[in-house]
């Protein structure tokens, strides 16, 4: 064993989390991988999908299964690979070279020393286990392993885990990104030698590679490949199983089917199954507590990357889609290939691919609370957004006159947002008026969970702010374009929407707070708002 091939660190990684008590079990992949790729020829194949959707767990399980660092069986006897008829013929049966490409040496300052620590390392590594052939550990990595292949007739599987990592890097220059292409496109193309070539990614190869050196991969992206596509995320009947466990196993859950859903939800396979976030999911059910675990890990991952060469065309769709609306657009072959991005489909093409938005029947959407959180924080935070984060900014403002009854204050952003020259603000229909009360409450999603058209009492109420404080207040909203805010309290009093706040009857109430029944008219003749606060 060594530190590329038949590494232990797969084999040991992947052990530990199907251990765990909320693994599901997707080793059947291994199963669609023997059929493709060892028996059926198809030996290259590269996965892309946006992080935190599972990519290493899944490279450590191939590379668990067919190499030779531990006992497969103590790993995958029990799991869906297992009832396999290739189960036996292909367990702990490769040799397995595998590279983390995100990985880097000590203080790593350029591409030499990068490549400098694979190259020498996987050399290394063949000298030892095959010290009869007298390999030379100063010839290129191809030549050894063909020497291998020409003398043992061995073969090997290369699982490469994150191979664009490289591109993100500052030391890198272009040239360096052809040479990396190149040592690819000799290690691998066309070579005997390969059984397998497992490789993951974010972005397409087609970002990098605009030649021929990596055409031989057959691509599998999130939303186009029908095949494997359920293997990387959860689907339904996955968390819902997890869930169970959750149940069973948890002192005091905190945590509803429904939070889950709302949270990390949202993603869609090319066959249209649902897909959760499956690093959220975990992280929720584990620490008993929903909260935001999508964490950056570069700026290259940041919402403002992408919207910054054309903010002036996309700000207005930010506050629809943050409002909960959808983006019509013409994606791209679900991957943007331009090194800039300057058009919106180009710039909404790169962010479903990296996971901050999803796509559905040609329209872009954000796909759960936990990246609504993340735009959210953009509007908030972003100067260079002009009017849209000037209103963001009044949120505070506004939250703070609503609870305070100051329909003066409350009267005056409304003004302010109207009278911008977007034309979202003409209130032309309802979403529009909606993505504005959501705007200028924006930053009351740090105290509330916000819900629009919710079930309430013996209709839908346009707004209910639900505290995240058992003892703060709560707000039931309703707007009415042509009418009075006194209608719309009157129709929150009519139709007994404080009933949300009650609970069940016999139950302790989960709300302390006082219920405020908040009223918005508005007047298309004279442009006007108009506010009302009642306690009720």
């Amino acid at each position: 064993m060594g530190m590329f091939l038949n590494s232990i660190a797969p084999f040991e990684e992947y052990r530990e989390i199907a251990g765990t008590r909320f693994f599901v079990d997707k080793s059947d992949m291994i199963d669609e991988i023997i059929d493709m790729a060892i028996a059926g020829g198809e030996k290259y194949l590269c996965f892309t999908r946006p992080r935190r959707f599972g990519k290493s767990v899944m490279a450590n399980m191939v590379a668990a299964f067919f190499g030779r660092a531990g006992d497969g069986k103590d790993v995958f006897g029990t799991l869906k690979i297992a009832q396999s008829g290739n189960y036996q013929k292909y367990l702990n049966s490769y040799h397995v070279i595998y590279i983390d490409f995100s990985i880097l040496p000590r203080e790593c300052e350029s591409y030499e020393q990068y490549m400098n620590r694979i190259e020498s390392g996987i050399n290394r590594d063949l000298t030892e286990e095959w010290p009869a052939l007298n390999l030379d550990i100063n010839k290129a990595v191809w030549d050894n392993l063909r020497m291998i292949y020409e003398q043992e007739r061995t073969r090997f599987i290369f699982v490469m885990d994150e191979w664009d990592a490289i591109f993100h890097r500052s030391f890198v220059t272009e040239e360096n990104k052809k040479s990396y292409l190149g040592f690819l496109r000799n290690l691998l193309k066309g070579q005997a030698y390969v059984k397998l070539a497992y490789m993951t990614g974010v972005l397409p190869i087609a970002k990098y590679s605009s030649g021929s050196e990596m055409n031989m991969f057959i691509e599998y992206d999130m939303v186009s490949k029908v095949k494997f596509s359920e293997h990387f995320g959860f689907l339904d009947s996955e968390v819902d199983s997890l869930f169970e466990v959750y149940r069973k196993k948890t002192k005091n859950p905190q945590i509803t089917r429904e939070d889950l859903t709302k949270w990390y939800d949202g993603y869609h396979t090319a066959a249209g199954a649902r897909l959760y976030n499956p690093r959220s999911v975990v992280g929720a059910l584990a620490n008993n507590q929903i909260s935001n675990y999508w964490t950056g890990s570069g700026p290259y991952d940041e919402i403002f990357y992408y919207i910054r060469n054309n903010i002036e065309d996309i700000r207005d769709d930010l506050v629809m889609m943050v409002s909960g609306g959808r983006v019509a657009i013409e994606l791209l072959g679900y991957a943007a290939t331009s090194q800039e991005l300057f058009t919106k489909n180009q710039i909404y093409s790169a962010m479903v691919v990296y996971g901050l938005l999803t796509y559905e029947d040609g329209e872009v959407f954000i796909p759960n609370r936990e990246l609504m959180d993340k735009y959210d924080e953009l509007l908030l935070t972003n100067e260079s957004l002009g009017y849209i984060h000037n209103l963001a900014k009044e949120s505070d403002r506004m939250l703070k006159a609503t609870l305070a009854g100051d329909i003066g204050t409350m009267a005056e952003i409304l003004k302010l947002a109207h009278d911008t020259e977007s034309p979202i603000f003409s209130y032309n229909s309802e979403i529009e008026l909606s993505a504005v009360v959501n705007l200028v409450y924006l930053s009351a999603r740090d105290k509330y969970r916000v819900e629009r058209e919710d079930k309430a009492g013996e209709g839908y109420v346009d707004f209910i702010f639900y505290p995240e404080r058992k003892g703060a207040d709560g707000l039931i909203l309703e707007l009415k374009a042509d009418d009075t805010p006194e209608n719309a309290i009157r129709q929150i009093k009519d139709r007994n929407y404080a009933l949300r706040f009650k609970g069940k009857v016999g139950e302790k109430p989960k709300y302390t707070g006082r219920i405020l029944a908040v009223g918005i008219g508005y007047d298309r003749k004279t442009k006007k708002h108009a506010c009302k606060v009642e306690v009720l």
